[in-house]
């Protein structure tokens, strides 16, 4: 392919990628991988250059764009060498019109640009949110030590216990060591998160929003196997990826549980009030994750960060009735906004004004409310509030 035809492909993708934003569609890693499924012709060059030039053109633009075109044109205002690409041959994109206004720039939509200013998210900081994330990876400690594990690249040790950043582009999936789940792929922030639990050998440990497992396996760990470790999600298709991930990790699972939305503690009925610790890894607006899904910033909506902030709120309820006196609720979610993290918490104290929040030894953060915020500018992690609140005795 030519540069003019690569930069014609990207914006045909970031056609699709608006379309989602607004309609609720496929995210844009999946239009970008089915455009190439559909476009065999693309070398791996091509598909490279692609890649970059529709997530560029993402990360130029704040609110959502009218079109592709406009997108790239957005971009075009970052990286002026592309301009000479709109040349109109016959598989680039036509010329620039002299009447053709570029996409507006800036972080995100006006309204939520207003909300992270309001939740003392600087500049420098919000403009961190689109950078390029790192890959890092949890050395599995139930198979190895961070230390005496051997891997094909240099990796970066990490202040967390346990975490390696790598070369961007790494296929860690090829390894060996990532077949025999000695190594996972997790931000440095999110295995902060499980070490913020405090979760200890012989305990019950109950993960209520679990997902696919990433941190339940990384809780795993911690406990050495040892104790009663419950997995909990509404979505039955990423709770089902747990069991496989499990048996790779030789993480010992006690039950993995199906939610009902509204209806929580029925299922959970067997632990209520029997949890020495309870992680809420909670649903949220997603705003400390944009370096890895920019365009999510355009799918947010005033209605979605109130329904989210409302399902915050009844989740921490569910995790009150798990704990037994003495234990303890680590509530995490991916975002800066206060309302999903300091806000919360507060709001729950107030609400249960016998429970406490406590102080997190944690080698990244800074105090936010109750509680630590990771900025990625500040921690080189994702964006996460993370918060351990206690029962008293």
């Amino acid at each position: 392919m030519t540069p003019s035809a690569r930069i014609q492909a990207a914006i045909e993708i970031l056609d699709g990628v608006i379309a989602a934003a607004r309609g609720n569609g496929p995210p844009a890693d999946r239009l970008v991988a089915e455009w190439f499924r559909n476009h065999r012709f693309a070398g791996s060059k091509d598909k490279r250059a692609i890649r970059e030039h529709v997530y560029d053109a993402i990360r130029a633009c704040g609110p959502v764009p009218a079109t592709g075109r406009v997108a790239m044109l957005g971009l075009v205002e970052e990286q002026p060498d592309l301009r000479e690409l709109f040349d109109g041959s016959q598989y680039g994109p036509p010329k620039i019109g002299k009447n053709e206004k570029p996409a507006e720039g800036g972080i995100a939509p006006e309204w939520l640009e207003n909300r992270l200013i309001a939740s003392d998210v600087g500049q420098d900081d919000a403009e961190a949110l689109l950078d390029r994330a790192p890959l890092d990876v949890r050395v599995n400690t139930l198979k190895a030590s961070r230390d005496e594990l051997q891997l094909p690249v240099e990796a970066e040790a990490l202040a967390v216990p346990g975490a390696l950043r790598l070369p961007t582009g790494t296929r860690v999936e090829e390894w060996d060591v990532f077949a025999d789940g000695t190594v996972e792929v997790q931000d440095a922030g999110s295995q902060l998160a499980c070490m913020a639990v405090g979760a200890q050998p012989g305990e019950t440990v109950i993960d209520l929003c679990a997902g696919a497992g990433g941190k339940t396996l990384a809780l795993a760990a911690t406990m050495g196997n040892e104790g009663t470790l419950v997995a909990a999600d509404t979505d039955r298709r990423r709770l089902s990826q747990l069991g496989p991930r499990a048996e790779r990790a030789g993480a010992a699972i006690a039950a993995e549980v199906l939610l009902d939305p509204g209806k929580e503690l029925e299922a959970l009925e067997a632990w209520r009030g029997k949890a020495d610790r309870v992680l809420i890894d909670a649903p949220c607006s997603g705003t400390g994750t944009w370096r890895r899904n920019p365009e999510s910033r355009w799918r947010l909506t005033e209605r979605e960060l109130a329904r989210l902030v409302g399902i915050q709120s009844h989740l921490l309820d569910v995790a009150k009735e798990l704990v037994k006196p003495g234990g303890s609720i680590t509530y995490v979610t991916c975002s800066l906004l206060d309302e999903e993290g300091a806000g919360q918490v507060d709001s729950f104290l107030a609400a249960n004004p016998d429970w406490q929040a406590q102080p997190l030894e944690l080698p990244l953060g800074t105090p936010r409310g109750g509680g630590i915020r990771l900025m990625p500018s500040r921690d080189g992690t994702d964006g996460f509030f993370i918060a351990r609140i206690g029962k008293p005795c």
